[in-house]
C-alpha cells in the first residue's frame, strides 16, 4: 500500500515538472512572439529611415547635390516627426487614391474602346497596366 502512495508521488512530481517545463516553454515563446511584433512595428519608421539613407547614398555617388539636400530634409522630417500610426494612414491613403486612378484608367479606356479608336486604345491598356502594377508595388509594402 506504502509503495503504490509512493509511486503514485513519483508520477505526479514527473508530471508537475513536465506541466511546470511546458508553462515555461509556452510562456518563452509568447514572448518571443510579442517581442517580434513589437519590434515589427517599432521598425516601420527605422525602415523609411534606411530607405532614405540608400537614396542619399546613390545621389552622393551620382554627384546629384540638390537631391542630397532634398533627403537629407526628408531624412530629418522622418527622425522628427515619423509615427507607425502615421506611416500606415498615409500608405492607405496612396492605396486608396491609386484605386481611384485605375477606375479612371479603365474608365478612358473603355471610352476609347466604344470609339473604335485602335491607336488611343492600346495607349489607355498601357497607362491602366501601369497603374494597375503601381497598385501591386504599394500593397506589397508595409507602409
Amino acid at each position: 500500500m506504502l509503495c503504490h502512495w509512493m509511486l503514485a508521488l513519483t508520477v505526479n512530481a514527473s508530471q508537475q515538472r513536465k506541466v511546470s517545463i511546458m508553462k515555461y516553454r509556452i510562456a518563452l515563446a509568447l514572448t518571443f512572439f510579442s517581442l517580434s511584433a513589437a519590434s515589427q512595428a517599432a521598425s516601420l519608421c527605422q525602415e523609411k529611415e534606411q530607405e532614405i539613407q540608400r537614396e542619399i547614398s546613390y545621389a552622393e555617388k551620382h554627384h546629384n547635390q540638390s537631391r542630397i539636400d532634398g533627403l537629407n530634409k526628408a531624412l530629418r522630417e522622418v527622425r522628427a516627426n515619423c509615427s507607425d500610426s502615421e506611416l500606415r494612414a498615409n500608405h492607405q491613403h496612396k492605396i486608396a487614391e491609386q484605386r481611384e486612378e485605375i477606375a479612371e484608367r479603365r474608365h478612358e479606356l473603355a471610352e476609347a474602346k466604344a470609339k473604335g479608336d485602335a491607336d488611343k486604345s492600346s495607349k489607355r491598356e498601357h497607362k491602366l497596366k501601369e497603374a494597375e502594377d503601381e497598385l501591386k508595388a504599394l500593397e506589397a509594402r508595409d507602409y
